[in-house]
């Protein structure tokens, strides 16, 4: 059984789910997820859910307690070999325990961010699943004290990312331009994300296109999402194909999330910016006041330096991201330091194979290997 809650959780538990049937051809899967996970063969009892922020969630809770009983139901009779969790830490957790009661061992793939905030939740975790994967190197180490198995295994979006074509050719299957440079703007996955979002990206867009109306501006949104505000034509939305878009972009403006490591990895320049409620950013702040980590970003969190800049809230203003845009742009030797410092975290995660790791991983736990 594995659940997900959220569109790149999803992702993760579909590429495990093709290496799982990889290595065992009859393995039944079952579990929360989406289109890519069925996609993969697996069989949803539920769908997973789009929800970021403390006050955005709490209109959810109701949903997300039905689902989690539904879930337990399906689990205690169904009996899986294994209970894999992807992040999603509140809604895991609780599934972890009714596991755990019931005797069925758990492999939480993907931490919560104890890092950032609430790090006490390691010790409530290590109490309830054999073993931890982690997606960054840092990680392992906030899980030494516990006792628990722990094991960086490297991020799956590095299983995503095709590097052979050329900018040109990235640009051509896309439908662009192969003559003119690109720019990609990123509002997030989540419905929430994109309409706190996308006021904020039509502006820098004018902004681009009123100083540089040759550069074409695509905004890459996942397959299912959508924008509530009409743009301008010279915007091109393109559905599910975040990787080359972003792949073929001189600079990108990127929600912070998944997306930024993906960029990163890409080798892209990029400003990070991210919103969220005032009363959800008061509680964030409170939760993380004690946390070491003086970064938002996983870039920069990952380089332990600031190398891209990351605006917040207030500072999130078009102006702001337009004008970082233009210096990436412009400023040459401040381009090429960022693309060095990009190039040393796809160095740190590029030899890694996490959802192969993953499955033998899971192997080890049920038995399988030895089959």
């Amino acid at each position: 059984m594995i659940s997900t809650g959220e569109t790149s959780g999803e992702l993760y538990g579909s590429l495990l789910s093709r290496k799982l049937r990889k290595l065992w051809p009859d393995v039944q899967i079952f579990g929360i997820g989406g289109a890519r996970m069925k996609a993969e063969g697996v069989r949803l009892i539920a769908p997973i859910a789009h929800v970021i922020g403390i006050i955005e969630g709490i209109k959810h809770v109701p949903q997300a307690k039905r689902t989690l009983d539904m879930a337990a139901r399906v689990m205690l009779d169904e009996k899986p070999d294994i209970l894999v969790l992807i992040d999603y830490p509140d809604f895991n957790i609780a599934l972890a325990k009714k596991a755990k009661a019931a005797g069925i061992p758990v492999l939480y793939y993907v931490s919560p961010q104890v890092w950032a905030w609430r790090g006490g939740r390691v010790y409530k975790i290590a109490a309830l699943v054999n073993k931890m994967a982690v997606l960054f190197p840092f990680e392992v180490d906030y899980y030494k004290k516990t006792g628990l198995p722990c094991e960086f295994v490297g991020h799956p979006i590095t299983e995503t990312i095709n590097l052979h074509p050329s900018k040109k050719e990235f640009k051509k299957g896309l439908g662009l331009d192969p003559e003119k440079s690109v720019i990609t703007l990123l509002p997030g996955s989540r419905p929430n994300e994109i309409s706190r979002h996308q006021g904020i990206i039509r502006e820098v867009a004018e902004k681009i296109h009123s100083e540089f109306p040759e550069i074409q501006i695509v905004v890459p949104l996942v397959t299912g999402s959508s924008l509530t505000e009409d743009m301008p034509d010279y915007m091109k939305v393109i559905y599910g194909r975040t990787t080359e878009v972003v792949a073929c972009s001189e600079a990108s403006a990127v929600a912070s999330g998944t997306a930024t490591l993906e960029t990163a990895l890409l080798g892209t320049p990029l400003v990070v910016f991210y919103r969220v409620s005032l009363l959800t950013y008061i509680l964030g702040k409170l939760l993380t006041r004690t946390s070491t980590i003086r970064f938002f970003s996983l870039v920069n969190i990952l380089s332990g330096k600031k190398i891209v800049l990351e605006l917040l809230q207030k500072e999130a203003h078009p102006d702001a991201i337009f004008q970082e845009i233009k210096r990436m742009l412009n400023d040459l030797p401040y381009r090429d330091c960022m693309i060095r410092d990009l190039n040393k975290i796809r160095s740190m995660m590029e030899k890694k194979k996490p959802s192969e790791r993953v499955a033998s991983i899971i192997g080890e736990i049920t038995g399988w290997s030895g089959a």
